[in-house]
């Protein structure tokens, strides 16, 4: 017999191992080559970690900004609710791992009965009863286990959020600055451009232009009063942005001047005229799709794998024998069907197996599902892996326009003031008509707001290009 006991011991061993309803769950989906579309790395100069391995507080060195980040990642109601469903999902997993041990249950119950003419009889039970389910082909180890797999998406659930309010402060505060900028702009050819008016309604009052002149001289002038009232306007409906990432009411957003702290840079790269905010010589090209792993959503997409890995082993392990024990002990006075008096104490014990057999197709179906929602999730996890590699790529070729464009606008920028200078002075001088002006004028201002918008473009394409990498989570 003993021999016989041993037999189906190993029996059922062996077939618990050839199920693999006890494997560990491992990625078998492998990324796309080259899903950057190079071959190099995307390393920090002079040193071997990715450009997403630096925290927020060193990508961003403005101690204004970073005081505000701080303060959005402190009270954002988003990142809050996060971190309540990180809490959840703990509790989760807390319960799963508690399935393993037996339930204890306290039922008191009393009885009054009475039949035909005789007396009343009273009966009562005190049992504490005991119930505990065997975990022998792993539906609580695997349910235990997607429940842990739960709870690191939430996890990364609250990073993304986190890596998220970091892009979107600072894209805000950048566009402060740029609007900041354009305001100072506009101020200074408020001033100038009302100079050139009275310039000219000198001429005309002195018969030396017309009329014509000064209404269109008037009519740009006011132009960009508009433009201010605009500016101004952009500029607080920003700060009220801001204020709803902080959940606080809408108030005035301290904030440093345009290119007066910089992105992270090459130090013999810096220079003076802006450029360094947002100069990306300290990279390289690259990409192995390895480093893509520091991304949130494609750390979530593995886990949501993992979980479903699990759920189709805990749909497996439905088609097996549920083994349930339970036992109760207590006091009574209920003998069977005789009633005595005093109560004794009563045990019991049972060991329950229960093999599905028929369950109308629901087994069957769950498993199917599971299997399906498994094949889903892989297909979803490469989309990820391809959509990430194509905004790391967006972005450094973002970086790369902002960049050549900047020399060309601070150029031109040098260029058009030349021109407004010398057109302007000929008109003083009767040797250049008011439409030469206003041309210059108005090319000038066109450009010099440009310049502004593109630095700003170019700090964008680099915040971009960290968050593409998986930055802004710590």
């Amino acid at each position: 017999m003993k021999y016989k006991s041993y037999i189906v011991a190993t029996a059922v061993s062996f077939l618990l191992a050839g199920c693999g309803i006890y494997d560990k769950y491992e990625k078998k989906v492998e990324a796309p080559a080259d899903v950057f579309g190079t071959t190099q790395d995307i390393t920090s100069a002079g040193t071997d970690h990715s450009l997403a391995q630096m925290s927020w507080r060193e990508f961003f060195t403005d101690p204004l900004l970073q005081q505000l980040i701080e303060q959005v990642l402190q009270n954002n109601t988003d990142l809050n609710s996060a971190r309540i469903a990180v809490e959840k999902s703990e509790a989760s997993l807390k319960a799963a791992r508690m399935a393993y041990l037996p339930s204890l249950y306290f039922a008191p119950q009393g009885t009054l009965a009475k039949f035909d003419k005789n007396p009343w009889s009273k009966t009562y039970n005190l049992p504490l009863q005991l119930s505990m389910d065997v975990d022998v082909f792993g539906s609580i180890t695997n349910k235990k286990r997607a429940s842990k797999a739960v709870l690191l998406q939430a996890q990364v659930c609250e990073e993304a959020i986190r890596a998220n309010l970091v892009s979107t402060t600072a894209q805000q505060y950048y566009m402060l600055q740029v609007l900041d900028r354009q305001l100072e702009i506009l101020t200074q050819t408020d001033s100038l451009w009302n100079a050139s008016l009275e310039t000219q309604k000198t001429l005309w009052e002195n018969g030396k232009s017309y009329s014509t002149a000064v209404n269109q001289m008037e009519s740009s002038y006011l132009n960009v009063k508009t433009q201010i009232v605009d500016t101004r306007r952009n500029i607080r409906a920003v700060e009220n942005a801001i204020c709803r990432l902080l959940a606080i009411t809408p108030q005035h957003i301290q904030r440093s001047t345009m290119g007066s702290s910089s992105l992270p840079h090459h130090p013999e790269s810096a220079e003076s005229n802006g450029q360094r905010m947002f100069d990306t010589n300290f990279l390289t090209l690259g990409v192995p799709a390895g480093m893509l792993e520091l991304r949130p959503d494609i750390r979530m997409a593995n886990y949501a794998m993992e979980e479903a890995f699990y759920n189709t082993q805990a749909a497996r392990a439905a088609f097996f024998p549920g083994i349930t024990l339970t036992g109760t002990a207590g006091w009574t006075n209920s003998a069977g069907g005789m009633v005595i008096d005093p109560g004794k104490i009563l045990l019991s014990a049972v060991a329950q197996l229960t093999q599905p057999i028929f369950a109308r197709g629901k087994i069957k179906a769950n498993y199917k599902i599971s299997q399906l929602t498994e094949e889903d999730l892989q297909r979803k996890y490469v989309q990820t892996v391809i959509d990430a590699g194509n905004q790391v790529n967006e972005a450094m070729a973002d970086c790369q326009a902002a960049r050549e464009k900047h020399a060309y606008y601070h150029r031109q920028v040098q260029v058009l003031y030349d021109a407004y200078t010398g057109t302007h002075e000929l008109m003083d001088n009767g040797k250049a008509n008011y439409l030469e002006v206003l041309t210059a004028q108005e090319s000038l201002l066109s450009s010099q707001l440009s310049e502004a918008m593109n630095m700003y473009n170019g700090a964008q394409a680099v915040i971009a290009l960290y968050i593409a990498l998986g930055g802004g989570t710590k």
